[in-house]
């Protein structure tokens, strides 16, 4: 794959611009611009996908998230990208089967098993989510994940199982420090 240009840099800079403005229809159209091979690099894909993703373009980021999983095989986040498309295009139970299928590749990755968590737990199968959870945070002990799993409205059926009280044990903080 050839490198992208300055120019097509720019581009999906001024994409990504516009996606933090809240204008996925612009950022579009900066994207439209890049032609040719550079059209398929993985930079450019992954960036189409958000702007879809941002604007609600199911079946478009499906095409997308597809492409970008096999340009980039051994890119978590292309996988991530497809399951998050699946979970809103197909629904959950094709999220969790994609990522099921590839977490055994990303030995390391801690927002697959998040993910995965967060599948599980709208499946109701909380045990396996608290499993994946645990995971997760093994993985990345960072407390940005832990306080996103706090307030993830997808694992409300978790929280609601164990008990608010048991969610600080579940992501290693102590009560009063999320309080603060």
């Amino acid at each position: 794959m050839n490198a992208l240009t300055q120019s097509e840099r720019f581009q999906i800079e001024a994409a990504e611009g516009w996606l933090m403005l809240g204008n996925p229809f612009e950022a579009h159209e900066e994207l439209e611009r890049i032609t040719g091979d550079s059209a398929c690099h993985p930079a450019v894909l992954s960036m189409r996908w958000q702007v879809y993703a941002a604007a609600r373009w199911w079946e478009a980021a499906f095409v997308v998230a597809k492409a970008l999983c096999e340009l980039a095989p051994h890119s978590p986040e292309a996988w991530i990208c497809q399951a998050n498309t699946l979970r809103n295009y197909k629904g959950v139970i094709e999220a969790w089967s994609l990522l099921l299928g590839v977490v055994n590749k990303f030995p390391q990755d801690a927002i697959i098993r998040y993910n995965l968590a967060c599948y599980a737990a709208q499946m109701g199968l909380l045990e396996e989510s608290c499993g994946w959870l645990v995971q997760a945070f093994e993985l990345e002990e960072s407390v940005q994940l832990k306080l996103a799993a706090i307030y993830d409205p997808d694992l409300q059926p978790l929280w609601d199982k164990i008990g608010r009280d048991r969610i600080f044990e579940v992501t290693g903080h102590k009560k009063e420090a999320i309080a603060k």
